[in-house]
């Protein structure tokens, strides 16, 4: 009789996917949990955020007794710096993401993520000096060919999606260059270390400017904007717990949820216009994306055989 049991790698895996999904399926559904956050604006609800992750970081890192492992990170001052950086690209990532959900604009959000993993080969020619298979070659002209259509159909240049895809490329780069060094809940609390004096700059300017809204509109008002610093640190600790029990070609395949259920919110929820041009833009976006998904699937086995040993 066959057993029915799983192997202890079936039953990583399989909570490796269930991670993966909520992660993902949580960044997908952000832009609803942002509107919720009218009449809020976007500088202070980034602002928020910040600090807030901070204190919630500095929380799970005083229950999970983590101190000692951040106290040894910052006796390393270039990854302190470092991280620095991937504050900087994380804040223009969070600060545009914010601006066009709340300017009714989630559908060319969604376009940058989806754009991401193109970008994300762009960079490793660029900064790591790798080489392109053909088939990676065709996915990026094809996506520059989606940019050009995407540009008529606006007038203009699809800027929040390039900003977007740009900006959160290069932090996952500084990310890599980190690598094992920094675990998630200790990169996130580094990064908005770093943000936090930006963060009560900002909110200072809103406050004798327009005025904060923090705490006048309604308890559950303020209780959401105070869960921002929840809603921030879930999905990234998922995502990191998922990476360590799924191979990245798995875990690569799932990062494409967060975009179809931005996609999908903004197209058939918040009743964004989608015109032809749109959908052909989108139709090549996507196209590039099956490429390069496949050529990944393709390619694995032979690097792997490429590295096994000369019998």
């Amino acid at each position: 009789m066959m057993s029915s049991s799983r192997t202890p790698e079936q039953s990583t895996e399989r909570s490796g996917v269930v991670m993966a999904v909520a992660a993902y399926a949580l960044w997908g559904i952000l832009p609803l949990y942002f509107l919720l956050l009218q009449p809020s604006g976007a500088f202070e609800i980034v602002g928020l955020r910040i600090l807030f992750s901070l204190v919630f970081c500095a929380m799970i890192i005083t229950v999970t007794r983590k101190w000692p492992a951040l106290v040894a990170i910052l006796r390393q001052p270039r990854i302190v710096f470092t991280m620095g950086l991937a504050a900087v690209f994380i804040f223009v990532n969070w600060q545009v993401y914010v601006f066009a959900t709340l300017d009714g604009k989630v559908i060319e959000a969604s376009l940058g993520y989806f754009i991401n993993p193109i970008v994300t080969v762009l960079l490793g020619v660029l900064f790591l000096r790798e080489r392109l298979r053909i088939a990676q070659w065709i996915a990026v002209g094809t996506s520059l060919v989606a940019v050009v259509v995407l540009a008529f159909n606006y007038g203009t240049l699809p800027w929040i999606s390039l900003v977007l895809a740009f900006s959160f490329g290069l932090y996952g780069l500084i990310k890599k260059r980190v690598g094992p060094a920094v675990d998630a809940v200790s990169g996130l609390t580094l990064e908005t270390a770093w943000l936090a004096p930006v963060a009560i700059v900002q909110l200072a300017v809103v406050g004798t400017s327009a005025g904060l809204t923090f705490g006048t509109v309604s308890l559950a008002h303020t209780l959401l904007l105070v869960s921002a610093g929840v809603v921030t640190a879930v999905p990234l600790l998922l995502f990191a717990a998922a990476a360590r029990r799924l191979p990245l070609v798995y875990l690569g395949l799932t990062q494409y949820l967060a975009p179809v259920l931005q996609f999908v919110v903004g197209a058939f929820v918040l009743g964004e216009d989608m015109p032809p041009a749109r959908w052909i833009g989108f139709a090549l976006v996507w196209v590039a994306l099956t490429i390069l998904t496949v050529d990944i699937f393709v390619s694995a086995p032979r690097a792997r055989r490429a590295s096994l040993p000369a019998q």
